[in-house]
């Protein structure tokens, strides 16, 4: 059974609508999420999880024009969506990024998933249940059991609309955490939530190169660039 990595993407969010197809660096945002998520070591199926709606076409039509799969489900029970596209595409893993990610790491992701895969007992694996790594750089891995449990029992619509809060902290379910390396990294927004975050990332995608780079890389050329420093520091919070 493949390893798939689900994008959750729609073009209704509410603090900055339409985000995923906002300009970057020549490129839309989902672009760039997919094409990343496309680099991550062992993943084998990229597919983009879009809510049902003339709405929402845009952002498909994007999506397979990236080369990604597209599946379609609820707009808010989220949960729903990626049990449905897992489902569809018989995941017997599911790696789990969101859309407001563009400088989310392949080989990151890869080392999560390779710690879910390492472990036959595990259900789930996480690098964010401390936060040691940008905000951005967050992903999960889940076995198709986990997810079809979750689907099953979860009940609460927070849980619902947030995938995988019920993994979290629910008896029986074995999870692995990849921590970072330090504490005040995780104070760092490199995720796409407000207009200040897409004039953070208009301001470094240029910087990168063009390519990949791994984010140590990233978090170097931050560094080292006081404007880029001052354009992330105006949101801080999670």
């Amino acid at each position: 059974m493949p390893n798939v990595v689900i994008v959750q993407a729609r073009i209704t969010s509410t603090r900055l609508p339409g985000k995923v197809l906002e300009d970057l660096a020549g490129k839309t945002v989902l672009w760039h999420v997919l094409t990343r998520c496309a680099a991550i070591p062992g993943i084998d199926i990229v597919c983009c999880a879009v809510p049902e709606g003339p709405e929402q076409e845009p952002v498909a039509a994007e999506a397979e024009a990236c080369g990604a799969t597209v599946a379609r489900g609820s707009e808010y029970d989220v949960l729903d969506r990626y049990y449905t596209a897992a489902r569809g595409l018989g995941a017997g893993n599911i790696m789990r990024v969101t859309s407001d990610c563009p400088l989310i790491d392949p080989g990151l992701c890869g080392e999560v998933l390779a710690a879910l895969l390492a472990d036959p007992s595990a259900d789930y694996a996480a690098n964010n249940f401390v936060h040691r790594y940008p905000h951005g750089l967050d992903c999960e891995a889940f076995t198709w059991k986990a997810l079809e449990r979750d689907w099953k029992e979860a009940s609460d619509a927070y849980d619902r609309e947030h995938v995988t809060p019920w993994l979290r902290r629910v008896e029986g379910v074995k999870r692995i955490s990849l921590e970072g390396p330090d504490e005040e990294l995780g104070k760092l927004r490199w995720t796409l939530d407000y207009p200040e975050d897409l004039e953070f990332c208009r301001a470094l995608f240029p910087l990168l190169g063009g390519g990949i780079p791994p984010w140590t890389e990233t978090l170097r050329i931050c560094r080292e660039n006081a404007e880029l420093q001052e354009l992330n520091a105006i949101r801080r919070q999670r």
